[in-house]
């Protein structure tokens, strides 16, 4: 399993964006980037693509915001 020593929570989660009232721990966020390397690497580098979307679509019906899903996808898009 990958270990990761620092995500990059503030690039990831800027503070002007509103508080959520449930969110992850450090240790809670590398648990699930472990969780998501681990299936990345299953999927493999054929359905890496189709993996990721699926994953974002059942996020973004658990989310039930749209544009709280926009904001994070312009966020993950900055500094790739």
């Amino acid at each position: 399993m990958p270990t990761v020593s620092k995500l990059p929570c503030k690039r990831l989660f800027p503070t002007k964006e509103k508080p959520m009232s449930h969110t992850l721990s450090l240790p809670g966020l590398e648990q699930v980037y472990d969780v998501l390397a681990t299936a990345i690497d299953q999927a493999g580098p054929e359905k890496t693509e189709l993996f990721l979307v699926k994953l974002a679509l059942l996020n973004a019906h658990r989310l039930a915001d749209p544009q709280v899903f926009a904001d994070h996808a312009a966020a993950a898009l900055r500094d790739l």
